[in-house]
């Protein structure tokens, strides 16, 4: 039998194991992006802008499919990349790399630590006596040993985790196109008319649908994961564009759908006060539909929700500090694989920082972790950011050198890019305006400078052992 040999081009990075394929990519990147924020955090959004949400989350999917394009067009280019980070090194310097995925290992860690600690909270819904450390640390083992095991396994295990919120969300809908158009057993149809009837569509103005905004950006924020697994795709140049384009659009119905219906069918007003698995609008609306025990329910795939996106995100998490590791921007012991090409010492740092963030969660809930929450945000933002800002070197450099443009790129040339830009920056502004995220600026820039200092600290030291070595 003859043996199959990777070119340069498609090889893993480093002991990696292509054994992810299109499907298991695009549920991945769903897992991490849908999390608690659709179930419970809606709510936020609504009472910044009413109905209006809607025309935010509409916002929202078009900046994640921008997203998701420009990673596909420089995927393609460069399929054997350990993730945006690696490209970005290329195009924008070592500096930019080093930033990129640090302060996005940071967002992805805290990410985590706000997961554990709800799954914990979600739990306790069964067993209100049960310490919350206790299923915190539980699952944060269950999620270790899943991502130990071989990425396919981690890949199927994620489908799987994922689909039950896909379908909970598909049923969310069905019902609710029902409820309004004809109605449920007991409950007439409820028509169009709380879409106006409290306010009007958009009862606080354009400015509350620019606040809105930063939550919904928020909900989108994950989706960029699909990039990272393209070291561990059968077939990165055709997996990563698909599983790009079906996952954002995949996303956006979901997300747009399923608002729809929450502003259709209960009254803003009373979303925007709604708190708690028991008060949830798809709780509302499935014990409308005569489904037993909806809260119980709920609870369970709220549950599923955290405890998918954090395995997501472990993942994620890794292979950045793996990534890091292959450039010698982090020390090199962690680009270590084991016999199933799985980064165990990246992962093993993304475990410490995951501690950490539990633990603060657990000692200082509403004051230290609110900081950390603002930081995860925006280094998720400033990801972003950096993704659009190599999307514009990469394209400068390859008609430089005569190349033709990638097969599957981001169209319109470089406007929708800088518009997608200024569109993030003035998010990150917008967040000095809102209560929930003021934190974001004083914890993220004060950190993206450290970050900064950083890099030139350990570009002197790389310098000072080249000269010493090269000496010798």
């Amino acid at each position: 039998m003859a043996n199959t040999v990777e070119s340069p081009e498609t090889a893993a990075p480093a002991g990696l194991k292509r054994a992810l394929s299109s499907r298991q990519i695009a549920m991945m990147a769903i897992g991490s992006a849908i999390g608690t924020g659709l179930f419970l955090g809606s709510g936020l959004a609504i009472s910044f802008a009413g109905p209006a949400v809607i025309v935010a989350y509409v916002i929202g999917a078009v900046v994640a499919l921008a997203v998701a394009y420009a990673l596909a067009e420089m995927t393609v280019a460069h399929p054997e990349a350990a993730g945006f980070g690696a490209i970005a090194a290329r195009y924008l310097g070592a500096g930019a790399g080093f930033v990129q995925r640090w302060i996005y290992w940071t967002a992805v860690v805290v990410n985590i630590g706000a997961e554990v600690v709800a799954a914990g909270i979600y739990v306790r819904f069964w067993w209100p006596g049960v310490p919350l450390w206790v299923p915190a640390v539980g699952f944060s083992v269950l999620m270790l040993v899943v991502n130990v095991l071989s990425v396919r396994f981690f890949g199927e295990f994620e489908f799987w985790f994922a689909m039950i919120k896909v379908v909970t969300i598909v049923l969310f809908v069905l019902i609710g196109v029902v409820a309004i158009v004809t109605g449920l057993p007991g409950h007439p149809a409820s028509g169009l008319r709380a879409v106006t009837a409290y306010g009007g569509f958009t009862p606080n103005g354009l400015g509350g649908i620019w606040l809105a905004l930063t939550v919904v950006t928020f909900s989108y924020l994950g989706t960029e994961a699909v990039a990272v697994a393209a070291g561990e795709s059968k077939n990165p140049r055709k997996d990563v564009p698909r599983a790009a384009r079906s996952m954002v659009l995949r996303l956006g119905l979901f997300y747009i759908l399923a608002i729809a219906v929450v502003i259709a069918i209960v009254p803003w007003t009373q979303t925007a006060k709604a708190n708690g698995v028991s008060e949830s609008p798809f709780v509302q609306l499935f014990t409308t539909a005569g489904v037993p025990a909806a809260a119980v329910i709920m609870n369970f795939v709220v549950l599923t929700a955290a405890l998918s996106a954090m395995n997501s995100n472990l993942y994620v998490g890794s292979r950045m500090v793996h990534s890091l590791a292959l450039d010698g921007m982090a020390p090199r012991w962690l680009a270590g694989v084991s016999s199933r090409g799985v980064p165990v010492r990246s992962l093993g740092l993304s475990a410490v920082g995951l501690a950490l963030a539990i633990g603060i969660s657990l000692i200082s809930p509403d004051n230290a972790f609110a900081a950390l929450v603002g930081l995860a945000l925006f280094g998720a933002l400033v990801t972003w950011l950096l993704i659009f800002a190599t999307l514009l070197a990469f394209r400068r450099r390859r008609a430089a050198e005569g190349q033709p443009p990638s097969l599957v790129r981001l169209r319109g040339g470089p406007v929708p890019v800088v518009l997608a830009m200024i569109f993030l920056v003035s998010v990150i502004v917008t967040t000095a305006f809102t209560p929930q995220f003021w934190i974001v600026l004083p914890a993220g820039v004060p950190f993206l400078v450290a970050l900064c200092l950083a890099y030139l600290v350990v570009r002197t030291i790389r310098r000072s052992r080249a000269k010493t070595q090269s000496a010798r």
